[in-house]
């Protein structure tokens, strides 16, 4: 299966400090994907204002996803979209979705992201994200499995519970026929892989932003990816917060990053 790579180093989601180390790791990514099949999604140097949502940094959120819908649509290979915050998977299940309505939503990351405007402690759009394509009524909620979340705030424990959106543990994910077969129940035929690195254990990966301990390893994350695709067709994937300190870190880190790649099992 061809795929093609869209860089967006958005860091306007995330509600860090240094987020702006996070335009850095896409841009660190970038470096090993084939520039041929590879395009960037310009990303606004401000940082945006709310415009009464009630989401920081509204404005520029709105217009990258505005061109990244825009380059998605001119794409005819499966897209494998790389962040920057989390909030780009927004408009790429969206773009998923156009074109495999059939899809089930994997969210590997160490939040579930599932606040509202309302609910966030911090107004970042990259703890909203995936509440957001519930909201929008991308996905049902029944075809959406968490992975690897362990760090919730309350507004995002209730929310799951009463939409009854399936969670894996990290030790859950150990044998990786739970989730699958999982997914195999909603009959899907597709999914959406959503990685959020810090689902790894952070002695996996130094270019973390929120690392959390208790992760998965390097080796689980990839044995789950590909336990999915031997049984699934891929709709499209994100790789998202990736945020070294130094060229050496993402140096260090750039072996787990592309076997979490290869794992993907497409042909760039």
């Amino acid at each position: 299966m061809a795929a093609a790579f869209v860089v967006v180093p958005q860091w306007q989601g995330s509600p860090s400090s240094r987020a702006m180390r996070l335009a850095e790791g896409a841009a660190a990514i970038r470096e090993d994907l084939p520039a041929a099949t590879t395009r960037e999604v310009a990303v606004p140097l401000e940082a945006g204002d709310e415009q009464g949502t009630g989401i920081a940094r509204f404005s520029s959120l709105q217009l990258v996803r505005e061109r990244l819908r825009d380059t998605l649509g001119e794409l005819d290979d499966v897209a494998v979209v790389i962040g920057g915050d989390c909030g780009v998977s927004s408009a790429a299940v969206a773009h998923a979705v156009d074109r495999r309505g059939d899809l089930a939503l994997i969210w590997f990351d160490a939040h579930p992201d599932l606040n509202s405007a309302e609910s966030s402690p911090s107004g970042a759009y990259g703890g909203m994200v995936l509440r957001s394509i519930l909201d929008d009524e991308l996905v049902a909620s029944g075809r959406v499995m968490l992975a690897g979340a362990r760090s919730w705030d309350p507004g995002e424990e209730a929310f799951a519970a009463e939409a009854g959106i399936r969670s894996f543990s990290v030790e859950e994910l150990g044998g990786h026929a739970a989730l699958v077969d999982a997914v195999a129940e909603t009959g899907a035929q597709s999914v959406y892989l959503h990685i959020d690195l810090d689902v790894l254990d952070p002695g996996e990966l130094l270019g973390l932003l929120e690392p959390e301990p208790f992760g998965l390893s390097g080796a689980g994350l990839v044995a789950a990816i590909k336990a999915l695709r031997a049984r699934f067709e891929l709709a499209g994937a994100t790789i998202a917060s990736y945020a070294p300190a130094n060229a050496e870190d993402a140096g260090e880190d750039a072996p787990t990053i592309l076997r979490v790649i290869a794992a993907l099992g497409l042909n760039a």
